[in-house]
């Protein structure tokens, strides 16, 4: 059998990078003056290539490539196409939400086709250093799509404080890297799984292991890691929030899975009750915080803070199944919190002219498809059956429970219940009949373009389809499960599509 050519491994990362790329030199060519909203639909086109690229490398081998640091597999698809697709979803909703004359649209539309080359690099490494490389690729760009509105006061001291806090967590997982390194002589993932357990220094495993931890955590926004998410939702623009709320978190969680089921299995005494904890927490006070805002954007920070604790639920499970609702989790998360803030982000407005509940008293009359979009959403965030977020949390609870965390899955659920609370309060608001006695007119909403329409089209249908029949991203989750469960030992460069897909 012919080998497969290394750039076949990470093809997706190479289109998303030419894509960058054209829109770059593209956009330096144009006059001052001239519009870049063209630019946006180059890197959508680029995207959707790259979406079909990761769905084109089922057809290989599974196996790695350039030395081993990088593989193929069912579980690197998964999660290359769930980044593209949400990329897409996001170009699209900003192409019909960015102000016409809004400064560096071209920067705009690169960092995020960069951003997602990082986002994609660390699904598919299986060399932590290129990990590394990835998570600072993802984290550079998205530092800088944080304070794009910089001539709110808001927007750029976001930036900042993701910045310097981003900095520091990514420090600790450098440093986890170096133990790691120390303990066993090698940063391939491979081959820590095998010498992890043998290593004559398990404290500095351990150490290592928990230093990792709190890098990723930080990403994902678990408490108590959680502190910079509501200031930077809240002073970033919409868009850019419903990426990063939503990629770079499944970039992150794809990592983390990867840590603890493929790297690091013999160590599950160590680091299941600290997901066990961290999951109790991510719930809780992200339930409670979410009770008390006014604020729509920060009280859906609070709420993926919530989410991160329902999907580390699932790491309580042994082996696949673990993995399969994880990943699961992932995506409904995904699909409908892209959504809502597409609903946001017509209804606010680009510069948050609407930024409280009350401001969206009377939605539902004033635009009955956003309302009702902006009710769906809520519905399927809360866990309500025929959405993805029912079977969302129901695949975590039932992998927490066959895991015998049966108290974890029992807290999970009683903070469902908890945060149906601030989700239908702000569906009341919607659904309320606006107040014509405030002596005060509402703002115009924003136009529902072709592309903004195209966006909120296919976060819809994924939180249906999720919903509905989920069987076929089911099957997926479960592929991509037995792929990174294989054991290090038998993971030749190149083995059959068929075993890959067993």
């Amino acid at each position: 059998m012919n080998p497969v050519p290394d750039i076949y491994r990470i093809l997706p990362e190479v289109i998303l990078t030419i894509t960058g790329v054209i829109v770059m030199l593209v956009d330096a060519s144009l006059a001052p003056g001239r519009a870049r909203r063209g630019l946006g639909w180059v890197a959508a086109i680029g995207t959707t290539v790259a979406l079909w690229a990761s769905l084109w490398q089922l057809s290989l081998p599974a196996g790695t490539g350039f030395s081993e640091t990088v593989e193929t597999s069912a579980f690197t698809v998964f999660f290359h196409v769930l980044i593209c697709g949400i990329v897409l979803v996001t170009l699209l909703l900003s192409l019909d939400t960015l102000p016409e004359d809004s400064h560096h649209q071209g920067e705009y539309y690169a960092l995020i086709t960069f951003g997602a080359v990082g986002m994609c690099l660390m699904t598919g490494a299986v060399e932590l250093l290129v990990v590394f490389v990835g998570l600072e690729i993802s984290s550079i760009a998205t530092y800088i799509l944080v304070g794009y509105r910089k001539q709110t006061g808001k927007g750029p001291e976001a930036a900042i404080k993701y910045f310097l806090l981003g900095s520091f967590a990514t420090a600790f997982l450098l440093y986890g890297i170096a133990m790691v390194f120390g303990a066993t002589g090698t940063t391939s993932v491979y081959e820590i799984a095998r010498s992890a357990s043998t290593a004559q220094n398990q404290s500095l495993v351990h150490a290592a292991l928990a230093l990792m931890l709190v890098g990723i955590l930080f990403k994902v926004s678990a408490v108590p890691f959680h502190i910079w998410t509501p200031d930077v939702y809240e002073g970033a623009p919409s868009p850019v929030v419903a990426l990063m709320s939503t990629a770079p978190k499944a970039a992150a969680f794809a990592f983390l899975l990867r840590i603890v089921y493929e790297m690091f299995p013999t160590l599950r005494a160590v680091w299941s009750p600290v997901l066990w904890v961290v999951a109790v927490l991510s719930m809780t006070v992200g339930n409670l915080a979410a009770l008390r805002q006014q604020n729509v954007k920060r009280m859906l920070a609070y709420s993926s803070i919530a989410h991160a604790g329902y999907l580390l639920a699932a790491f309580a499970a042994f082996g696949t199944s673990g993995i399969a609702a994880a990943s699961f989790y992932t995506a409904a998360y995904a699909a409908m919190n892209v959504g809502i803030f597409a609903v946001v982000t017509v209804a606010g407005g680009y510069d948050d002219e609407r930024p409280l509940i009350a401001d969206y008293r009377g939605l539902l009359y004033r635009s009955p498809l956003l309302g009702s979009l902006l009710i769906f959403f809520l519905v399927s965030l809360v866990g309500i059956p025929f959405t993805g977020g029912f079977f969302g949390k129901f695949y975590s609870f039932s992998a927490a429970v066959g895991g015998g965390a049966v108290a974890l899955a029992v807290i999970g659920l009683l903070n469902s219940g908890l945060a149906a609370a601030y989700y239908l309060r702000l569906a009341f608001a919607a659904a309320q009949r606006p107040d014509e006695d405030a002596g005060t007119r509402p703002l115009p909403l924003m136009q529902i373009g072709i592309a903004v329409g195209a966006a909120l089209l296919f976060a819809v249908g994924a939180t249906l389809v999720l919903g509905i029949a989920p069987g076929n991203i089911l099957h997926a989750t479960e592929a991509g499960a037995h792929t990174l469960q294989a054991p290090p030992a038998s993971v030749p460069a190149d083995v059959t599509a068929t075993q890959a897909n067993q």
